[in-house]
């Protein structure tokens, strides 16, 4: 006992401060700063670019390619954006439009183009593409100055506006149950005026022609924030009509397409362009006014509303994106972690008042010397003492497979605990589309290293002698599951024209990644694993396995799994809530300070409970813990994927593509999850076995 006491005085005072540290780095988190992005700053004037993001809805989880809808198109057609490794996996397909933006240059009811939908909505008959993906409750996703699109909308009560999840194509009316298409977008731009810069220009002399550089300033500005309103406007025009609207210059910054009969105020020729009023809400539901079906030929117009906004800075911009604006309190993340704290003290203090208690007389009485009496009568001969010739007996069952998965766990682990702290370093932001993404893929192929060294000390601890094959099961078993799921998905994906799809060349490069990065790293790291020696154990292992009692129920496989997962589950689940709306209804999660100390937590809560029922498993002289443990602790990702079936509820997918996407790609995360979570017990579980014994006499 006199070991294990300071010991678990040590590990709590070392608990206590990390959680300290964790609290106030939390809280002394205030803006939020994207390091590496770089600022761009706009002269009066100039030009802004307007890009799309694939159309995105909660209902299908299938992002589709804005282009394949019949909307207006840039002239020489869309452009793609250079995109990232992370993008490509993430669906996104960043592409240019026709839109013209021009810093702080209000525009009015600038016509677009003229597009066709497709026939109108008639019983029997199949609805047009645009329709069905109205009624798929599909979004837009604009961006501007690497700004995501927020959504403004307006009804007869209030006006609501949301800055995740894109702004909707169009709407369903409730009376007529008819699908409408948004035609007309404000285009809000929230701009602040940049420090002045010295910028050199070249003046000239009439005397001599000749030119001095003379330093003059230069006002530049800098977009803080972008919202769009969509309205649903039905225009009357003629499209064969002269484009000159009057006599005179009409003042638009594009040409008009077409002669609109019955315009809005905004949209009236009449009126001097720049004394025209912006669109509102009130001109489009003002009587003899109908909102657009999404059929027949459509007139796309815009406005352009820029506003000075001195109070938001650039460094800042992205604040409102995040916390939502107010939607999620931070208090609830405080909720969050406040419920994590008062399990993981609970649990705690249950395993300080059993363990201590137990193992302090457990110590006196198998360290004693024994009478004679005792030693006739075997006294001193029960409890957990019994199985120290078998306690660290291999793996009677696929003890190759236990090392995989401890090795594939620990890998795991140290992904995703580098991707939090890089994440909450600010590295890994919303401003950096696919970077969260791709570090994920990157850290775990550079940790492959750990993957190979970590199975072969084990295996090799299990006296396995097979190691060629357990260090090619290492590199290939669980990217090859990640890899077959994936391609079986992707291929749903092409059948359903979504932009999830993953091209050739990216699959070319998943490959190398894994065959020309992870694998090699697996073998060097298997390499000096088999070079070390054999975990190194207190007590020798006898040669012949001792008799396993009977055990109690509660020592059962499903009670053990029941309250092993359950109990680290409760302490996490809060914040798994968000994590699962930021990936499947594409709300912004940017509290990684948070995510990290819940994270600390699950991973204390698994070792703490995975040590305690392995203390009871071999007080009944039941010394088979290696997969108990591995199993004990990983079954929390199980109540993971019990939640996310809960979760699924809310996403309103009726579709069996849908199921399939949300429940392959849960079921590999939860895979994932299992392995990582069964090293901590694993690792935990040996660590506390191999203190304990060495803590005894053994005749």
């Amino acid at each position: 006992m006199k070991m294990v006491t300071p010991l678990l005085v040590t590990t709590t005072m070392m608990m206590t401060m990390m959680m300290i540290v964790l609290l106030q780095a939390v809280v002394m988190t205030d803006a939020y700063y994207l390091p590496g992005v770089n600022i761009h700053s706009f002269q009066e004037g100039e030009e802004l670019k307007l890009k799309v993001n694939s159309m995105t809805s909660t209902k299908t989880l299938l992002p589709l390619d804005y282009y394949k809808f019949p909307f207006c198109q840039p002239e020489g057609g869309p452009k793609m954006d250079n995109e990232n490794l992370g993008e490509f996996l993430a669906g996104d397909r960043i592409e240019s439009t026709p839109y013209l933006l021009k810093m702080r240059q209000d525009m009015f009811c600038e016509q677009l183009c003229i597009s066709n939908m497709g026939r109108g909505e008639q019983p029997k008959l199949a609805a047009n593409k645009m329709v069905r993906i109205i009624r798929k409750q599909y979004h837009q996703n604009w961006i501007v100055d690497n700004l995501s699109a927020a959504s403004k909308m307006e009804d007869d009560t209030q006006i609501t506006t949301r800055y995740w999840q894109g702004f909707p194509v169009g709407f369903i009316a409730d009376d007529t149950h008819k699908a409408y298409i948004h035609n007309h977008v404000n285009i809000e731009l929230f701009y602040h005026k940049a420090p002045d810069v010295p910028s050199s220009k070249k003046a000239g002399t009439a005397a001599d022609d000749a030119t001095a550089a003379t330093t003059v300033n230069v006002a530049e500005y800098r977009v803080v924030k972008f919202i769009v309103e969509p309205f649903s406007i039905k225009h009357d025009f003629d499209a064969t009509a002269d484009a000159a609207l009057n006599d005179d210059e009409d003042g638009s910054f594009l040409p008009p397409v077409a002669k609109i009969i019955n315009p809005i105020d905004s949209c009236n020729p009449t009126t001097k362009y720049s004394e025209r009023p912006h669109t509102n809400y009130n001109m489009i539901v003002q009587e003899g006014r109908e909102p657009q079906p999404a059929s027949g030929k459509v007139l796309f117009t815009y406005d352009v509303i820029w506003t000075e906004d001195p109070n938001t800075t650039w460094a800042t911009r992205w604040d409102v994106y995040l916390n939502m604006n107010g939607a999620v309190p931070a208090k609830v993340h405080w909720v969050s972690i406040m419920n994590s704290l008062v399990i993981v003290v609970v649990l705690s203090a249950m395993i300080a008042a059993i363990l201590v208690r137990n193992l302090r007389r457990d110590f006196a009485r198998y360290n004693k010397l024994a009478t004679d009496e005792e030693k006739a009568e075997d006294l001193e001969e029960f409890g957990w003492k019994l199985v120290h010739a078998d306690v660290f007996r291999p793996p009677s069952t696929h003890p190759m497979l236990l090392a995989v998965g401890c090795g594939t766990g620990a890998q795991i682990l140290l992904m995703v605990f580098f991707t939090i702290i890089f994440a909450a370093l600010g590295f890994l932001n919303p401003a950096r589309r696919g970077a969260l993404l791709m570090a994920e893929l990157i850290l775990f192929v550079l940790f492959g290293g750990v993957n190979g060294y970590i199975t072969a000390r084990l295996y090799k601890t299990f006296k396995g002698k097979a190691w060629q094959r357990a260090t090619t099961m290492t590199a290939t078993l669980f990217p090859g599951i990640c890899f077959g799921f994936f391609l079986i998905l992707n291929i749903l994906a092409w059948t359903q024209s979504s932009t999830d799809r993953v091209p050739f060349t990216t699959l070319l490069v998943i490959i190398v990644l894994w065959f020309g990065i992870s694998s090699p790293l697996v073998f060097v790291g298997a390499y000096f694993g088999y070079k070390q020696e054999a975990i190194e154990f207190p007590v020798n292992t006898s040669s012949i396995p001792r008799q396993i009692p009977d055990q109690p129920w509660f020592m059962g496989i499903p009670f053990t799994l029941f309250v092993g997962g359950i109990l680290p589950f409760g302490s996490c689940f809060v914040e798994l809530y968000y994590i699962l709306a930021s990936v499947w209804q594409e709300y912004y999660y940017y509290v990684f300070g948070f995510l990290l100390l819940v994270f600390f937590i699950l991973i204390v809560t698994c070792a703490e409970i995975t040590v305690l029922f392995t203390y009871f498993q071999l007080c009944s002289e039941n010394y088979h813990w290696w997969w108990r443990a591995f199993s004990n602790a990983g079954s929390t990702a199980i109540w993971v994927f019990l939640y996310s079936v809960v979760y699924f509820q809310q996403l309103e997918a009726n579709t069996f593509v849908t199921y399939v996407l949300y429940f392959g790609y849960m079921a590999l995360v939860c895979m994932g999850m299992f392995c990582m979570m069964g090293f901590v017990g694993v690792a935990f579980s040996l660590w506390f076995n191999q203190v304990i014994f060495a803590s005894i006499k053994i005749d």
